[in-house]
């Protein structure tokens, strides 16, 4: 059985920090190194680093690269299990009588146990009503054997003495007979292993052992002769006694039958800690019963959870690095409590339900503004944490090409460069490359890498860009993803999609699109030519700064 050490509380609630869908590798990194900055400076509350999407090939060689785990995926952070205050009911032995089980029900006001075995596996589960019904049903005079029941039971159910014999490994193998009558009924009634119930008549003690009983049961304490007692040992017979009378055990011994017998096995209903809370709400509706268990990750056994615990649950409390909006967000974001922004885009559309400490720089990258919140609170960065920020930095400015680099950056990027111990050009470099190889992906696979869905008045537009140090890998993912472009757009029910295919080396993007109009669009937005979906736009290096601005603004212009 597991012990009561195994039941602490699991550090379910810890604060999430968390960046946009589709995350990038400043999305990453500044999740990993805003959670360390924030374990250090706030020690009493636990904050973990989390993504809400697939990691890039660029991220992936990033982290492996400086030896950095991937945070956890959140995908959705609507409610489940573990945000509910789960009850950590121990489980119980299956061997434990039906009245022991009745005890600990009404002594902890629980309806439902639950069965576990030494592994703390699941396997079953019994009800108040089970109990209620198997005591009510309760005539079968074979019931001990038929559940194999421990004599250990019967003496714990009846208060009882063992007076003669070793009980220990035993089971019940006859029936439950009240010897009350004459010899002669007696001598009729009762059979090889029965489990005899007398009153202090030492006849019919005599005439049970006899009749090879099994068991005598004594009532009221009552004693038992040296004769009786030795004749019982010589067949092998148990003599329990019991403070209660002959009526009261017949009325109790059956309670003595173990809760593996009686319990549900099949078809459990059952919650995991991942389970959404919506989905527990509507199961719990179409079941009578009050508690149901809950297992962790592991599939272990942990407690119990009731409708009422539902109307209490914890919101999943994060903080939002690299994104402010709520279609970048990860599903379920209305559901979840914002604490903090730490973000360098535009200010867009999301709300929360209390002020919230929001930090927006214009800087290249959100890495740069942690980095600055890292000097500002006088904590050191460690090699791995500093090689990590100058890879958000160097990809968020395409190593300090894009317009949206600004000075600080490039001195944070050489200070970090320095800490982590890497030459910063031959670095970027090998990051570049690696995160533009596209080989064995697929065209989903390389759209998702870094994409953002905006609303702009009645449009609603999605912008994925990908950046490329050669024009080999460049031209393999645009004839990739250029065909999937319609059908990501009618998938996710949108206006427009575009994706910007970057040409880091000599400053230029091809722009693929799709959408009614789109072209029209590109061509007014930026005087540009496209041509069967396609448009070259010289020096357009940031989706954030030169792309989707002036889009929002040829938007704007329209809707006028």
């Amino acid at each position: 059985m597991p012990k009561s050490s195994d039941f602490s509380r699991p550090n379910f609630h810890a604060v999430k920090v968390i960046g946009h869908r589709n995350p990038d590798t400043d999305s990453i990194c500044a999740a990993i190194a805003y959670s360390r900055l924030k374990n250090a400076i706030d020690p009493d509350r636990s904050y973990k680093a989390c993504r809400a999407g697939q990691l890039n090939r660029e991220t992936k060689f990033v982290l492996e690269r400086f030896g950095a785990g991937a945070p956890q995926l959140y995908a959705d952070v609507s409610p489940q299990m573990r945000d509910v205050d789960i009850r950590l009911a121990e489980g119980v032995n299956g061997e434990m009588s039906l009245r022991s089980a009745w005890t600990r029900m009404r002594d902890q006001s629980l309806d439902t146990l639950c069965i576990v075995d030494g592994d703390r596996n699941l396997k079953g589960l019994i009800t108040v009503k089970d109990v209620a019904t198997a005591n009510m049903d309760g005539v079968d005079p074979y019931v001990l054997a038929h559940a194999e029941t421990s004599y250990q039971n019967v003496i714990d159910t009846l208060d009882g003495t063992v007076l003669v014999g070793d009980p220990t490994g035993k089971k019940v193998e006859g029936r439950i007979i009240i010897g009350a009558g004459s010899a002669e009924m007696m001598e009729r009634a009762i059979k090889k292993g029965d489990i005899v119930i007398v009153s202090n008549r030492s006849e019919s003690q005599l005439t049970a052992i006899e009749m090879e009983a099994g068991c005598l049961i004594v009532g009221m304490d009552s004693n038992v002769s040296k004769t009786i007692r030795m004749l019982a040992e010589e067949n092998g017979c148990l003599i329990i006694r019991t403070p209660l009378n002959t009526y009261a055990s017949g009325q109790v011994i059956p309670q003595a039958a173990p809760i593996r017998y009686f319990m549900l096995k099949d078809d459990l209903m059952t919650f995991n800690l991942n389970t959404p809370v919506e989905s527990a709400t509507k199961i719990m509706g179409s079941v009578r019963h009050r508690y149901f268990p809950v297992l962790r990750d592991d599939g272990k056994y942990l407690g119990v959870v009731s409708r009422r615990n539902l109307l209490n649950l914890h919101k999943k409390q994060l903080i939002l690095v690299d994104h402010n909006e709520k279609s970048q967000a990860a599903e379920g974001i209305e559901n979840a409590e914002v604490l903090e922004i730490i973000d360098h885009h535009r200010i867009g559309a999301l709300e929360t339900d209390n002020p919230v400490y929001f930090r927006n720089m214009p800087v290249g990258c959100t890495c740069t503004i942690i980095y600055q919140m890292y000097q500002e609170n006088d904590i050191a960065i460690d090699a791995q944490t500093a090689g990590l920020m100058l890879s958000a930095i160097l990809s968020d400015t395409l190593m300090f090409r894009s317009p949206t680099c600004t000075p600080l950056d490039e001195r944070v990027a050489r200070r970090l460069a320095a800490v982590a111990g890497v030459d910063l050009e031959t670095y970027a470099d090998e990051m570049f490359e690696h995160g533009g190889d596209i080989s064995g992906e697929t065209a989903e696979q390389i759209f998702g890498t870094d994409y953002k869905v905006f609303n702009s008045g009645a449009f609603h537009f999605g912008v994925g860009q990908g950046t490329y140090m050669s024009d080999k890998n460049r031209k393999a993912a645009e004839a990739l993803v250029g065909p999937y472009l319609e059908t990501a757009r009618e998938k996710q029910g949108l206006d427009f999609v575009f994706y910007l295919f970057t040409d880091v080396r000599n400053a230029s993007s091809d722009l693929l699109m799709a959408g009614e109009g789109s072209e029209a669009l590109i061509a007014r937005a930026f005087d540009a030519a496209p041509k069967d979906g396609v448009a070259v736009l010289p020096g357009v290096l940031s989706r954030k700064k030169q792309f989707v601005p002036m889009l929002i603004d040829t938007m704007k212009h329209e809707a006028d």
